[in-house]
């Protein structure tokens, strides 16, 4: 048994029916990092347990580097969110090993209700999620059933079910301008930021539900603009659910893949990155000859709240992993009608995206695809 100690974690809680938004605490859990005589027994295990389990692993890029490492190591994937889900819907195995946060495992089981979905830790959830629980947003929505209802995929899978459309950052800028241009008036869930953005970008009338992801909620412009003062010849990455006041400083505006695509093809030195500093691990596999430099969470005297790292994907571990493997405990389990609803608002997307003939992952080409990532990028 692990030795764990509990945080607790403050988020944003909007009441949307008083018009204010509170701050919550919820708790996550602190594995104890394993000495390197236990990591390497540990990572034999998994790799062992994953064959005779006939399993595959899926890790999120904010989930430790080891975790990254071992879903490839062992034919796996490191992605976003929607794509480690399709990884698993297209994967033979028969069982799918979820490193990240619930609502990633609750997406791979809304695609693949055919397959077991395991995660380690299933408390380790999102402030998004958290701060948009199905029962008031149910009433949001039917308090407005003129508008479209659009969610983001840091959502419950009730959530997913009470909406029209899901989107990732990737696509959602172009589907909110479809819908803009077809007279639809919308509502869009959780994140306030990202929501912002692409409402700047498109002029759609969106009413937005005010959550926040405590990651990027936290950067800070002036302290930005501080940090790019002393390194001049850094270029700016910034993903789009942090304030207006980073983005407006950003070289780049997108995804976590697009971020390490940018990284990838930028004639720059260094780096400053606002995002999860979990992305440094697959950034720094990619460009091993540039300096990643953190955006700044606080300012001078003040304390960082996540400090760039999300507290509930720190709770996936070698340690659970394996435990979960070898129990089978953990298991995602959603209603069949709440799954049935749910996958109709992510097909739409999908269909949409295939009618595009774009990806809804992307290839990284930034030139090639710019119109369709500034701005917008999957959590």
């Amino acid at each position: 048994m692990q030795n764990i100690s509990i945080k607790t974690v403050e988020y944003e809680s909007p009441q949307m029916n008083k018009g204010i938004s509170c701050v919550a605490s919820a708790w996550a859990r602190v594995p104890v990092a394993p000495s390197l005589e236990e990591k390497v027994a540990l990572k034999e295990r998994i790799k062992r347990l994953l064959k005779e389990k006939q399993a595959v692993l899926v890790a999120h890029y904010y989930t430790d580097g080891d975790l990254q490492d071992l879903a490839e190591e062992t034919g796996g994937c490191v992605s976003d969110s929607l794509e480690m889900a399709r990884f698993g819907r297209d994967h033979p195995a028969k069982t799918l090993v979820v490193a990240g946060v619930r609502f990633m495992g609750e997406t791979a089981k809304i695609l693949s209700p055919e397959k077991r979905i395991l995660m380690p830790d299933l408390d380790a959830t999102c402030s998004l999620d958290l701060g948009c629980p199905v029962d008031e947003f149910t009433a949001f929505c039917d308090a407005h059933p003129d508008r479209v209802v659009v969610v983001y995929a840091n959502t419950s899978a009730a959530v997913k079910a009470r909406a029209d459309w899901m989107v990732t950052s990737s696509i959602g800028l172009q589907i909110v301008a479809h819908l803009h241009a077809q007279g639809k008036k919308i509502i869009w869930a959780p994140d306030k930021h990202l929501g912002q953005y692409i409402q700047s970008q498109t002029g759609a009338d969106m009413l937005l539900w005010q959550g926040a992801c405590l990651v990027h909620d936290e950067f800070k412009g002036i302290e930005l603009e501080l940090l790019m003062k002393e390194h001049p010849n850094a270029k700016v990455l910034v993903h789009p659910e942090s304030p207006a006041s980073v983005v407006a400083l950003a070289d780049v505006v997108g995804s976590t893949s697009q971020i390490i695509a940018a990284a990838q093809q930028l004639d720059a030195p260094e780096f400053i990155v606002a995002t999860d500093r979990g992305i440094f691990h697959k950034m720094q596999q990619a460009v091993p000859g540039k300096r990643l430099i953190e955006a700044p969470t606080a300012g001078n005297s003040a304390t960082c709240k996540s400090c760039a790292n999300c507290p509930w994907m720190a709770m996936n571990s070698l340690a659970n992993l394996a435990e979960v493997l070898e129990t089978g405990k953990n298991e995602i389990h959603i209603d069949p009608e709440i799954g049935r609803k749910a996958r109709t608002c992510i097909d739409r997307m999908l269909d949409f995206a295939a009618q595009q003939k774009k990806n809804v992952r992307p290839g990284g080409d930034l030139a090639k695809e710019g119109a369709l990532f500034s701005g917008v990028g999957p959590a």
